[in-house]
């Protein structure tokens, strides 16, 4: 049987008449990646920001972890780890003295250069080795070289870079789950495809992650269940899987035939899954 890690019942939230959450109950399981899914003022990140401890609910109960949200917020706070849609960075720091601050912040003993390695933004021990290699052509140097983003300041990163580097920032303090909010918003194929692959690698390793995307093929690949949140009101909830096997049931049909692949596969395969700068 799978560990509940997070249990919502009858969640609430009213902002004077209007309530932007109507009683939601839903719970989470230990491992595995859960999707909020919903249009634009639904309610699902009003609903995550009362678990992540950044909003007051009006009524109801929030479990994290065993840890009741009335009675142990700041307990909470020490096994989450929250990447929101935009974050603020000190301009004057380049990744590896961001990396340090963060860790001074959660009084953490973090090497950085570890941090960035596992979301691609430093060499690995392997590609160090290649760059002392004088057998290794200057083609790959440089691509490795390229690849070092450890003493680059944050403006200075392409899209997903930032976005990798901002998921590093919420996995310093080792949470038991992370929160991901539109993670790959206005990022071109590959870095999408690289960031879900990321975050894969993290559920992996035992972290629970909580995603919302308005992107429904990413929610298909990567959630092993997604919750479909509506006017405040969870509408279904279910495997994507199970889901997509529901609605054909019911005789819905697409209009037009589906490919093997689209647009997007063409995409990837022509200019190659990795890119250098990405």
């Amino acid at each position: 049987m799978q560990k509940t890690i997070i249990s919502v019942k009858n969640l609430v939230k009213k902002y004077g008449k209007l309530e932007a959450v109507k009683g939601i109950s839903f719970d989470v399981y230990e491992g595995e990646i859960f999707g909020l899914l919903g249009p634009n003022g639904a309610g699902k990140s009003t609903t995550l920001e009362i678990i992540e401890t950044l909003r007051d609910k009006t009524s109801g109960a929030v479990v994290v972890d065993g840890l009741d949200l009335d009675q142990h917020p700041n307990d909470i706070k020490k096994i989450i780890g929250v990447q929101l849609q935009t974050s603020g960075y000190y301009p004057g720091l380049n990744l590896t003295e961001l990396i340090q601050l963060f860790a001074g912040l959660y009084n953490k003993d973090v090497k950085a250069e570890e941090m960035l390695r596992l979301v691609n933004l430093a060499p690995t021990e392997d590609e160090k080795r290649k760059l002392k290699d004088p057998a290794t052509d200057k083609a790959e140097k440089q691509k490795i070289k390229n690849k070092d983003k450890s003493k680059a300041k944050f403006k200075e990163l392409s899209g997903g870079q930032k976005q990798r580097f901002s998921i590093a920032t919420t996995l310093i303090n080792t949470p038991k789950i992370i929160f991901l909010d539109e993670p790959t918003t206005g990022l071109d194929p590959q870095a999408r495809r690289n960031l879900w692959d990321l975050i894969k690698e993290i559920r992996a390793k035992g972290t629970t992650v909580i995603i919302t995307t308005h992107y429904m093929d990413e929610a298909e690949i990567l959630c092993d269940r997604v919750a479909i949140i509506d006017s405040g009101e969870i509408v279904a909830l279910d495997s994507p899987g199970n889901l997509i096997d529901k609605l054909v049931e019911s005789g819905f049909e697409r209009e037009a035939p589906v490919k093997k692949a689209n647009l997007e596969d063409v995409f990837i395969n022509i200019t190659g899954h990795e890119i250098i700068g990405e």
